[in-house]
């Protein structure tokens, strides 16, 4: 496995699913993987399947050559690890995961315990 190719697949795919808002078990069920494999690959542990890449292009918005590093030019780009926004953080990721989750009548009640919460 090239390491480095590896590395920057799984920051950029990092990148983007943050971007998104997304989980790591929500992409890792969109396309098809089970979430300790999707875990290893946003870890740089392993490189994606061409299926998987082709899924994971799609879910998460961003090109082939995004994904891999290349540039406009068809050169390679070494990934970097994105700087954690506030909106970011774990908790707020987990309870947005939690949130999408349900129904319009729970949605409203969560968000009526938010509002309470931060008077």
């Amino acid at each position: 496995m090239n390491e480095e190719l590896g590395i920057t697949i799984g920051t950029e795919a990092r990148a983007a699913r943050q971007h998104l808002g997304l989980t790591q078990a929500e992409v890792a069920e969109r396309i098809g993987l089970v979430h300790p494999v999707y875990n290893r690959l946003e870890r740089g542990k392993m490189l994606p399947s061409v299926p998987s890449l082709y899924r994971l292009c799609r879910e998460l918005r961003v090109s082939p050559e995004k994904l891999m590093g290349l540039t406009a030019t068809g050169g390679v780009r070494k990934g970097t690890k994105p700087k954690p926004k506030e909106e970011d953080a774990p908790e707020l990721r987990r309870l947005l995961h939690l949130a999408r989750k349900l129904d319009a009548e729970d949605l409203a009640a969560l968000l009526h315990v938010a509002s309470a919460l931060t008077r």
